[in-house]
């Protein structure tokens, strides 16, 4: 075994059984219907499931600190955590929660100028992260091969990605318009560091939207996200850096600033940019939270709001300076403040809404805080399996078994899925094989030229005849 290999496939005291609370038949799914039909559908609409068939299974009777003490600074694929801090999604499955909000890129292709169209993407780009918002669960690493489909002909789209990569963990997809306005695709390949007292996600990897309409395309890279409190205390969840998206075409550039939380709380969610052309005149000024919604004003209006708020921020300033002070440790046992929420986002007069998160379901924390399109990813339809390659996540057992309720099962059936992911590679090492992917390949980026994982073709073809068996 190379370093490389051992880097992504040690195996620590974290892999143990875990026994659930909840024992339900394994038997039991979220299929509907008798065998053969469909889903029963609402004026021509197919009707999505509304909860998991169990509920989550409760982290709060496990420690990880004897697990992560020796992995500070490290990347987190070196060790395998237990099964009962996942949550019963595979990774490419979160990343297909970026379509929740559509609608945005339907939108934008129907913007006759290019200032409205960004204004629409920036809002896209910010509402792909707005799921994981108090989203704490871990998803599963998908398997090399492994794949998933999502086909909504309500919203539009269709959605396909594959792991293309082991070494390190990359992830592709491609997603087009049904009535072929758009393509969005990209590889991601996050770095998960842990520092102490949280676990940080470092994305990597370029993400590219083509309005076809409009002959643009659009690139940027997803913000931080930041998970405290993984050892003691109350999880909480922030994003932080600069977004920063590009019109290839008309070179104006959206910069988007996801606040850090602050001392105080008093940056929590916030996300504060600008539109400017290509000769950096700023065109349109942006501001919401990342968990709420959107709003935009012209530069004018907002410097002139914001000349009026530090006016007032310096009179308050004295009452502001005698509230308790907040501190944070570099290191240690103690837990990381919560920070409390502020008053949701002051509107400036004359501002546009850009979007606004969907309400989730009211049984939702119960439901590891998935949000509706959330809770219907892992939806297996009766009569699916036999359109499906034997690849999609859906029918990946140690995720089925979770959502379940099964935790012995799931935690069994992912030991045996690793293993028999580890044994795969070894015959290919003998036989001196390389792995090939079966629906991307890698190349460069069309608009940045950057090294990107490009989507093949033909998988709505349905030809699943050499998909590998990984399951």
């Amino acid at each position: 075994m190379n370093g490389e290999e051992e880097f992504f496939d040690a195996v620590t005291e974290a892999n143990q059984k875990v026994t659930g609370r909840i024992d339900l038949d394994s038997s039991n799914s979220s299929r509907t219907g008798k065998s053969g039909e469909r889903p029963p559908r609402e004026n021509g609409v197919q009707k999505h499931r509304t909860a998991l068939p169990a509920p989550m299974f409760t982290r709060s009777d496990f420690s990880v600190w004897s697990i992560l003490k020796k992995c500070i600074g490290l990347e987190l694929s070196k060790i395998t955590m237990p099964i009962a801090f996942n949550e019963p999604l595979s990774f490419l499955q979160r990343i297909t929660e970026y379509m929740e909000h559509v609608y945005l890129i339907h939108k934008a292709s129907h913007q006759p100028q290019p200032l409205e169209r960004m204004q629409c993407v920036a809002a896209f780009a910010v509402s792909a992260v707005a799921s994981q918002w108090e989203r704490t669960g871990k998803p599963f690493n998908p398997l090399l091969g492994e794949t998933y489909e999502l086909v909504r002909e309500d919203l539009g789209f269709r959605f396909i990605s594959e792991q293309v990569s082991h070494h390190p963990p990359i992830s592709a997809f491609y997603s087009e318009g049904l009535s072929q306005d758009f393509v969005f695709h990209g590889s991601i390949y996050p770095k998960l560091k842990f520092w102490g007292k949280s676990v940080e996600a470092e994305p990597r990897g370029t993400i590219t939207l083509e309005l076809l309409k409009h002959g643009e395309a659009y690139t940027w890279t997803n913000p931080t996200c930041c998970v405290h409190n993984v050892i003691i205390g109350k999880l909480w969840i922030e994003q932080y850096g600069t977004v920063e998206i590009l019109n290839h075409r008309t070179g104006d550039k959206c910069v988007l600033n996801f606040r850090p939380c602050g001392l105080f709380g008093k940056e929590l969610h916030r996300v504060e940019g600008h539109i400017q052309d290509k000769n950096k005149k700023k065109l349109f000024m942006i501001y919401g939270k990342w968990t709420e919604c959107l709003w935009g004003i012209d530069p004018s209006s907002y410097e002139s709001f914001k000349k009026q708020e530090r006016r007032g921020d310096h009179q308050r300033k004295a009452r502001l300076d005698v509230g308790p002070e907040i501190t944070s440790e570099v290191a240690g046992d103690a837990a990381d403040d919560v920070p409390m929420a502020q008053e949701t986002v002051p509107v400036i007069p004359g501002s546009r809404l850009l979007w606004r998160v969907n309400s989730r379901p009211p049984n939702s924390a119960q439901m590891y805080n998935f949000t509706s399109f959330t809770v219907s990813l892992n939806e297996l339809e009766s009569g699916m399996e036999k359109t499906l390659p034997p690849t999609d996540c859906r029918l990946r057992p140690d995720i089925r078994g979770m959502e379940n309720g099964n935790m012995d099962l799931a935690s069994q059936e992912k030991d045996r899925l690793e293993e028999k992911q580890r044994e795969a590679r070894r015959e290919r090492a003998k036989e001196e094989a390389e792995w090939r992917t079966r629906w991307f390949h890698p190349g460069d980026n069309p608009h940045t030229g950057t090294p990107d994982w490009l989507y093949t073709g033909d998988y709505f073809e349905r030809n699943f005849s050499d998909c590998p068996d990984i399951y």
